[in-house]
């Protein structure tokens, strides 16, 4: 087999592909690119064993088929520099040793036979297909995905849900203490249906989205799902199980609300997140006619501060407390330049909403408080 290829379009290729690729694969195969050539193509494959992600790449001429496994290492590390220029590979279908030619030297080194490498899982009976934009399915995972859990007690949690009816897609990130909920009316299935999406693809989905432009089809079972894009396909195990009711825990009756400068709270938080309590990171606002007063202390330390910025605010004053570090996480992953705080207690979830929604979206960030020591 015998094919010639940009070294700069296969760099960037197989760069994106080789993130699902482990440090510690248990499968030495695994450790390799799956190249297999035909019809003047090159199908480009790597997987951890939960997740597969593919790639095509355009050939500028070929000779033959065949499948063989080549060390992701060398390839990156060799590839890296290479000016943009034609390459050629030629590889024994007996012994798998591979020869590539560049234009001023040839590099040898040994392959693995291709068919030793894990193939695609089998597609499940009972599959259920949509449509998704790129870029309604990037801004969905980008602002759910700091949300999931990492604690793998609870694995449930550890993914993004995707909540999907005729009437619209919900996706949705929690860990118990803090939630985000982005509706969108971009996509729509035919039936209620649902499946909650590892950390790890949506990671590589996010990397792949930001460039893609058309629209995404998923198709899922129970247990696997496949995502097909322009120039990519990934097909990966779900998180099997039965996602938390996300809509039972948001308040409803939220008589107080504030609108406040989004960057203004940002920097305060930042600020006096400093002087909070290292372990508990807790910062009390106090909420008053057209103000909020944020302040945070660590009496082990004798450290103290506190900030007034300006508010629209005409309830009743409330005191509550949250965990400054998952606030600034809100505030960072939203672009409107106010927010809307929602509140009803003290003891009960705070609401973050940007005034002003992107088109066809509906953000919502929920985050529990945490007790006040006065």
């Amino acid at each position: 087999m015998k094919f010639t290829v940009s070294s700069v379009n296969l760099l960037n290729h197989l760069q994106t592909v080789s993130r699902v690729i482990s440090s510690k694969n248990t499968n030495p195969i695994l450790d390799n690119f799956l190249f297999k050539v035909g019809d003047n193509k090159l199908l480009l494959m790597a997987s951890d064993s939960e997740t597969m992600l593919q790639s095509e790449v355009q050939l500028i001429s070929s000779e033959g088929s065949c499948a063989v496994a080549l060390s992701s290492k060398i390839l990156l590390d060799s590839l890296k520099e290479f000016s943009d220029q034609p390459l050629t590979f030629e590889v024994d279908e007996e012994t798998f040793a591979v020869k590539i030619v560049s234009e001023g030297g040839v590099y040898k080194f040994v392959g693995t036979d291709g068919r030793e490498f894990p193939t695609m899982p089998e597609p499940e009976t009972d599959t259920n297909t949509v449509l998704i934009p790129a870029q309604t399915l990037f801004s969905g995972i980008n602002k759910t995905i700091f949300a999931m859990s990492t604690d793998e007690m609870r694995p449930i949690m550890c993914g993004i849900y995707f909540d999907i009816t005729p009437d619209g897609l919900t996706f949705v990130g929690s860990d118990g203490h803090k939630m985000v909920r982005v509706k969108t009316l971009a996509a729509k299935g035919d039936k209620q249906c649902s499946f909650i999406l590892p950390k790890k693809p949506t990671s590589l989905l996010k990397n792949i989205l930001a460039k893609e432009s058309e629209d995404v089809k998923v198709e899922f079972g129970d247990k696997n799902a496949c995502f097909i894009l322009s120039d990519y396909k990934m097909f990966c195990r779900l998180i099997e199980g039965k996602f938390p009711n996300y809509n039972s825990v948001i308040p409803t009756n939220n008589q107080f609300k504030a609108t406040i400068d989004r960057v203004a709270l940002l920097n305060t938080l930042r600020r006096i997140s400093i002087f909070s309590n290292q372990a508990t990171n807790l910062v009390k606002m106090e909420f008053k006619a057209n103000e909020m007063i944020l302040s945070a202390s660590d009496l082990d330390f004798y450290v103290s501060a506190q900030e007034k910025i300006a508010c629209s605010y005409d309830g009743e004053p409330m005191n509550i407390g949250f965990k400054s570090s998952f606030f600034v996480e809100m505030l960072s992953n939203l672009t409107s330049d106010e927010v809307i705080v929602e509140l009803s207690d003290p003891s009960r979830a705070g609401l973050i909403l940007p005034l002003e929604q992107d088109e066809d979206e509906d953000t919502l960030m929920l985050l529990m408080p945490m007790k006040l020591n006065d």
